[in-house]
């Protein structure tokens, strides 16, 4: 009986032991991935932002200046590339939504993300594009990799539509959990205006007859949970200048737009909250489920030991007992 019991625990030791490496080397790469129909929104602030007013071309301070960034995802358009790509996708419809202290527009970017739902890299197909002008993504946008590493990483930038590394600088806690902290700066670029713009009657086409031209520059900046990959804060100090041509009078610049850009702190809180909730399924397939098997094997074979050591000890000989001959009466 103990031999068979031992045989089964050795069985489940082994079971457990195999699993283990099993969970995380092939079950989660395959099964940790980006939601095809997620949707999030976030608000950041500039407090005492600089500000162009459009009617004067003059460049004034104002109170706060807000960003209004959503990412849906589109299920739809995912299934279709899926058909082709031979892999899992995610397609973003993002939009970066400025507006000033009386509530109109300033400016907003569409963009289109595609990429795949378990790395994160970009998949090149029909509708990758930033403001309805196709493009061809090179490294990471919005989200890092899961287990995201210290090191540099490749990030698109929607303004100028060209990917900069984005330089990892140390280890760091923000708000109790520890992340990784990255910055990109992108130095002064010409860019291309908004095809819409925040005056009725101006479009891009019309400003480009003028001669004057859109530069801009901004230092990016993110604090990263590596585990998941998802960024729990991040902020960009933002400078936009309109340069040269007819239409700023015989100025050489004027700014558009400067501002420290941060989350908001509603926002700020909802944010850990959630990547919190989602470190500890990803640590549940990565380190608790796998390292927990691992102990369970263990245990298991000791037990399983230790039961056939049992089986096959001798039992205890049996007491001795002389014999009496019983006496022979006479």
């Amino acid at each position: 009986m103990r031999r068979k019991a031992s045989l089964i625990l050795l069985a489940l030791a082994v079971f457990c032991a195999a699993l283990s490496p099993l969970l995380r080397w092939y079950v989660f790469p395959r099964v940790a991935k980006i939601p095809a129909g997620q949707y999030q929104d976030m608000v950041l602030e500039a407090k005492d932002a600089t500000l162009l007013d459009y009617g004067t071309m003059k460049a004034k301070k104002v109170p706060e200046v807000t960003v209004v960034q959503t990412l849906k995802g589109n299920v739809e358009a995912s299934d279709r590339i899926e058909r082709t790509a031979g892999r899992d996708v995610v397609v973003w419809d993002s939009l970066s939504y400025v507006q000033g202290p009386d509530g109109k527009m300033v400016s907003k970017l569409p963009e289109r993300y595609i990429f795949d739902a378990h790395t994160q890299e970009p998949v090149h197909a029909t509708g990758e594009s930033v403001d309805g002008d196709p493009v061809r993504r090179d490294g990471i946008e919005f989200k890092w990799p899961f287990r995201t590493e210290k090191r540099d990483y490749e990030y698109f930038d929607a303004q100028t539509r060209t990917s900069a590394p984005i330089h990892y600088k140390g280890t760091r806690t923000f708000r109790g959990v520890e992340v990784y902290y990255f910055e990109q700066t992108i130095p002064w670029t010409k860019v291309a205006f908004p095809k819409v713009m925040p005056v009725q009657g101006i479009t891009a086409q019309s400003v480009a007859k003028t001669g004057t031209t859109r530069w801009y520059t901004t230092v990016r900046r993110f604090w990263v949970e590596p585990v998941t990959g998802a960024p729990v804060y991040g902020e960009e100090i933002h400078k936009e200048e309109l340069r040269g041509g007819t239409l700023l009078g015989g100025r050489a610049k004027v700014t558009a737009f400067s501002g420290h850009v941060k989350m908001r702190e509603d926002y700020i809180e909802h944010t850990v909250a959630l990547v919190k909730s989602n470190r500890t399924l990803v640590l549940l397939m990565t380190s608790y489920l796998p390292w927990g098997l691992l102990l369970l094997g263990a245990a298991l074979l000791s037990l399983s030991l230790y039961l056939e050591a049992r089986g096959r000890r001798p039992d205890d000989p049996a007491p001795d007992r002389a014999e009496r001959s019983e006496p022979v009466s006479a």
